[in-house]
């Protein structure tokens, strides 16, 4: 596997994947250090270090992000109105702090094509949200799916199946720079939108939404000047080809305070949600 970040906070989201488990479970309460070090297998001053090097708060902080209130907690405080920050100037070329982002999407003509005359080349990757597939055609990156080591193949299929007529290389070097720079933030990151025309609008406003913060369904579908398709925007957000970088992870589902669903796996949907505000909340 390729390193486009530390391989260690690969390692770091298997722990805490696990102890997403233990929070999750029916009838769970906060635990405590030792009782969550201690089911983790470790001692406790070393699963405090872990938790400090993945996201910089302790785990007690951190489990209140990742508690079943975490998403009424995250539309009261940090709700993003897409249509202030395109009153501030932000278009959908640059995020509120990512300024490293440029992207390009496909013609609907090319899409109807279905890859057709596209070369697609790709790479299995360590990010910090455990095994990520990165996808590149010569604009940029295209794909980045995440699975756990058993479920490579799968996902590889599951992002093939996209764009049926593209022809697929294994490069993982064609793909690395691009996403090195979505995990450091820093460099480029070049992308190329590969959907449907309301799928390229729905993933444009997500772009919008700083990390550390969220939106609706409801919300995307009034910016697009589509408020009556929250279901059609539904299915474009879990459309969505490049996980974490088009942030769909920060989408929920409605003022109701739903997570809503999440095509690689709800606990990291809830990861990406807890370690993004953690980082916003230490600076």
């Amino acid at each position: 596997m390729n390193d486009a970040h530390d391989p260690s906070d690969s390692y770091h989201y298997r722990v805490i994947a696990r102890a997403i488990e233990l929070i999750d479970a029916p009838g769970g309460a906060q635990l405590g250090l030792e009782d969550l070090a201690g089911a983790m297998g470790m001692s406790a001053a070393h699963f405090q270090r872990l938790f400090s090097q993945w996201v910089g708060v302790s785990p007690k902080r951190y489990q209140q992000y990742l508690m079943l209130g975490q998403a009424r907690a995250l539309l009261a405080e940090r709700f993003t109105t897409l249509q202030t920050a395109h009153s501030l100037g932000l278009s959908g070329q640059a995020r509120l702090h990512d300024l490293f982002l440029r992207w390009e999407a496909m013609t609907p003509g090319e899409y109807a094509r279905r890859g057709a005359g596209l070369t697609i080349r790709h790479g299995w990757f360590d990010s910090p949200f455990g095994p990520a597939l990165g996808m590149a055609t010569e604009r940029g990156l295209c794909g980045l799916a995440f699975a756990e080591a058993d479920q490579q193949e799968a996902t590889l299929a599951d992002m093939q199946a996209r764009w049926p007529e593209a022809r697929f290389m294994a490069d993982p070097a064609a793909a690395a720079p691009h996403v090195a720079a979505a995990f450091t933030q820093s460099g480029q990151a070049a992308l190329h939108l590969i959907g449907t025309p309301f799928q390229i609008k729905v993933w444009e406003a997500l772009l919008q939404v700083p990390a550390g913060h969220v939106t609706s369904y409801g919300e995307i579908g009034r910016h697009i000047d589509a408020p009556r398709a929250a279901r059609a925007v539904g299915s474009a957000v879990g459309r969505n080809p490049i996980g974490f970088v088009i942030p769909c992870h920060r989408c929920l589902r409605g003022a109701g305070g739903g997570l809503g669903g999440y095509h690689w796996g709800l606990a990291r949907k809830r990861a990406m949600l807890g370690w993004e505000a953690a980082r916003l909340e230490a600076g």
